[in-house]
């Protein structure tokens, strides 16, 4: 957005007054905050296509923490070492949780 640096400057009370004048404006204007009820109806009814996964099964290969790696006291998290704050009470805590 442009300044124009040559224009008259608005004092403080005619700041105000705008910003009061656009509240009124915006008041008056009572269709601003009425919901359109059609959406929100239209909204519940939308199915995604193919979106029943019941007979769906997960395959995940879960490896362990790797040398370079440590899980969270706190959040159970597994982190890179770089991530490694602080050891409390011969536990590992990840830069996260100590701040």
């Amino acid at each position: 957005m442009a300044t124009d640096y040559d224009a008259p400057r608005k004092t403080d009370d005619e700041i105000a007054a705008d910003s009061i004048e656009e509240l009124k404006a915006r008041r008056a204007d009572k269709s601003s905050g009425v919901v359109d009820q059609d959406e929100i109806e239209a909204a519940e009814g939308f199915e995604l296509p193919g979106a029943d996964l019941s007979g769906e099964e997960l395959s995940v290969r879960v490896l362990p923490p790797q040398q370079d790696e440590f899980t969270c006291a706190i959040c159970c998290l597994v982190h890179h070492r770089s991530q490694l704050a602080m050891w409390k009470k011969n536990q590992p805590i990840c830069a996260d949780c100590a701040s």
